[in-house]
């Protein structure tokens, strides 16, 4: 039997053509989140794994970096320069409360910061929303928050310190601190794909952002006229809303977490729509 030449509406093989998402709502980008959920936990847990791979100390890190910045707070803000706790904790205590939420936001804004350019095979190859990889990344600092907070539990054994019920707050300022990551990091995210020095200016601004929140000194050091201002800075209301919760402290403190709430989610939409308004290039510049 002569072999049949195949005809052309044979040889058409069906295909997705794949175009560039030109919508930048942030409702859509939730929606798309949230259906691919089991990768951005897939990509969260990868970012933790590939972290400590073939290192010596491990997930250790995560309990040195804020024990060894709490003993330098220590000797040298509270005993030399002579900054007290502002309230009845001890300054070790006081001040690790304050690392907590202060690791979790730098950590957060610096994985998400560098993921997608990290990521440069996955955004040129593969097909998904881009939303996940900066979100992935943001996530993967928890664990190291939940290891350091295993350790201020004993700190707090050690020094007779009991929590109150206010505690079960905590969640809740997490969440704040990881909006306020997630809005700076989107954009700078975005802005590394395209100019690559970003990610060297990215230290210096975490640095210089950490000496304008109350980590080292008490927030009640500002005017009281002045705390709502102050509170434009998102991880005023952070840092404070976990000392509250650990030590039960606060000063001022409603008035702050109002406005670190409300600037936070404004960072966090402005955030989302220049990410999304930017993935569309994100291939060609990668």
């Amino acid at each position: 039997m002569p072999n049949q030449e195949p005809s052309c509406q044979d040889a058409i093989l069906p295909h997705i053509l794949i175009r560039p998402n030109r919508s930048a709502s942030l409702i859509e980008g939730i929606s798309e989140l949230w259906q691919y959920r089991e990768l951005l936990g897939f990509l969260a847990w990868r970012d933790v794994k590939l972290r400590y791979r073939q290192t010596f100390l491990g997930v250790a890190w995560a309990i040195l970096q804020p024990l060894a910045a709490m003993l330098v707070f220590t000797v040298f803000f509270h005993r030399l320069a002579g900054i007290s706790a502002g309230g009845r904790a001890p300054y070790p205590l006081w001040s690790y409360a304050g690392l907590l939420a202060w690791n979790l936001f730098a950590q957060s804004l610096q994985r998400c910061s560098e993921s997608v350019a990290a990521n440069d095979r996955l955004v040129s190859k593969v097909y998904f929303p881009r939303l996940v990889i900066p979100c992935a990344a943001a996530l993967s600092a928890v664990i190291d928050f939940l290891v350091s907070l295993l350790v201020y539990g004993g700190l707090m054994v050690y020094y007779g310190a009991v929590p109150g019920l206010q505690v079960l707050m905590l969640p809740a300022f997490l969440a704040l601190a990881m909006l306020s990551s997630l809005g700076v990091g989107l954009w700078l995210s975005s802005l590394n794909v395209r100019y690559r020095d970003v990610r060297y200016v990215i230290p210096f601004l975490v640095q210089l952002w950490m000496f304008v929140t109350p980590v080292v000194y008490p927030a009640s050091l500002m005017p009281e006229g002045l705390r709502v201002v102050y509170g434009l800075n998102p991880m005023v209301g952070v840092v404070e809303g976990f000392r509250w919760c650990l030590l039960g402290e606060a000063s001022g403190l409603w008035a702050m977490v109002l406005t670190s709430i409300l600037v936070s989610l404004a960072l966090l939409m402005l955030g989302a729509w220049r990410f999304r308004s930017a993935e569309r290039g994100f291939a060609d510049y990668i």
